[in-house]
């Protein structure tokens, strides 16, 4: 083939610059199991399946030069966040699943309640979801949680001391089973309670309608700063089973092309009923806690205040630490007792009894 003329190399020049400054400017605007803790680092070289993934997730921290960030995601924003969040329980009882909007929380709290059942205490502020739920009852450590954050609690129904807890802190809260029922709705698919959505357009509405406070004194969460990317010092981590119990199996495995966990349960992916999408998490926390269950419906206290042990998992990599709830947050700590940062991205946070018998390879 025949060299190019100069003039012709350099209007191809010319053009090719074109292109890249077109693509610079769309980019920028844009599992024997064992008690926790488990393997080491040093185990982990050893066994070839949890080697660190070839395949590592592009960095997130210089995706956007937005000059924001959602403060529950460290995620880029185009103006500051400064609305309150709302904190929403979802049910997790088999006539629930699967559930709608948690592939759009910020934050996504799994905890045991009465029985043999947990529940989702999901957070959101930088979504607005269209519809959330099965929405269920509130109990008193969920109040905790949503509390500390400054979040609106959306719920219905409660149990007496949830209610007394409320009431006496004068929490801003929307109770679809007392007086707020015009904000939600039922759908016809399923039959009641397990039908119960709401959305944050009719949250905010409600809010709204009763006055509450619109502006947040929340809590700020710490994030990873450079590249964006895990720090994470032990071992490797691409599955790991969480059994809370009968019919609640969890398990996760890392997709090292997404850098995140993708969520089962009982074996199965665990999906969004409206999208179809499976869900999944940037940052997951495994966090031991004190657990005692209080009355004849076996209705618990949990602790969410800690100091208590645990293990966070982040693209592919996982790290002993140490939780505690301080500034407004359960936050998690290295063994120097500095904060271990999140990554940019969303957060699931299983709250499992002490001596909960993992499983990870």
């Amino acid at each position: 083939m025949k060299s190019l003329s100069l003039s012709r190399r350099k209007r191809t020049l010319s053009a090719w610059l074109v292109l890249g400054c077109s693509v610079i400017t769309l980019v920028g605007c844009s599992d024997t199991p064992v008690s926790l803790p488990t393997t080491t680092p040093d185990t982990a070289a050893a066994t070839p399946s949890a080697s660190t993934p070839a395949t590592k997730p592009a960095a997130t921290a210089v995706e956007s030069e937005l000059p924001y960030k959602f403060p529950l995601t460290g995620l880029p924003s185009a103006k500051e966040v400064k609305s309150r969040p709302f904190m929403v329980m979802v049910e997790n009882a088999p006539q629930a699943r699967p559930q709608t909007g948690l592939d759009q929380a910020d934050i996504v709290y799994e905890i045991l309640a009465e029985g043999e059942i947990t529940r989702f205490v999901s957070v959101f502020q930088s979504h607005e979801a269209t519809t959330i739920g099965p929405v269920r009852s509130i109990r008193p450590y969920f109040v905790e949680i949503g509390d500390a954050l400054d979040a609106v609690i959306v719920h219905a129904g409660w149990s007496q001391e949830a209610m007394d807890m409320m009431a006496g802190r004068k929490l801003a809260h929307l109770d679809e089973v007392y007086g707020d029922g015009a904000y939600y709705w039922r759908s016809t698919d399923r039959k009641a309670p397990h039908n119960l959505y709401t959305s944050v357009d009719k949250m905010k509405k409600g809010a709204e309608a009763r006055k509450f406070r619109s502006e947040w004194n929340g809590p700020l969460l710490t994030f990873a700063k450079d590249d964006g990317q895990s720090k994470l010092t032990g071992a490797a981590v691409h599955y790991i089973l969480i059994p809370y119990l009968q019919g609640y199996f969890v398990s996760y495995e890392y997709n090292p092309t997404e850098g995140v966990y993708m969520r089962s349960m009982e074996g199965k992916p665990h999906l969004d009923k409206e999208t179809g999408k499976q869900l999944q998490a940037k940052n997951l926390l495994v966090l031991e806690s004190k657990h005692k269950i209080v009355d004849k419906e076996g209705r618990r206290e949990v602790d969410v205040f800690g100091p208590n042990k645990g293990v966070i998992l982040q693209e592919g990599k996982s790290q002993q630490i140490t939780w505690e709830r301080k500034n407004g947050m359960l936050r998690a700590y290295a063994e120097d007792g500095k904060e271990v940062p999140l990554l940019p991205g969303n957060t699931w946070v299983q709250i499992v009894p002490e001596g909960t018998a993992l499983k990870m390879e």
